[in-house]
């Protein structure tokens, strides 16, 4: 069992690590003074899910849900 342990720890590094720079990899969610006017509304704003903006805020929220998962398991006292 202390095999399996040493497993999801270097996992969970790494999902740690990943997570750290998927979010310094996004952009903000401030649009600054554009948003008073509209100006924000745009082609790409509208198709955001299917940018690469979109696919990083995916895999940031799949790496999150893993992290939980991760750190749950590695909590629990059966190894």
């Amino acid at each position: 069992m202390g095999a399996l342990r040493i497993v999801l720890t270097i996992i969970f590094i790494i999902v740690c690590i990943a997570l750290v720079v998927l979010v310094l990899m996004q952009e903000g969610k401030t649009q600054g003074l554009g948003s008073i006017s509209g100006a924000a509304e745009t082609y790409w704003g509208k198709n955001k899910g299917r940018s690469m903006e979109g696919r990083l805020v995916q895999i940031t929220k799949i790496l999150a849900i893993l992290f939980f998962v991760l750190a749950i398991v590695l909590n629990l006292q059966i190894f």
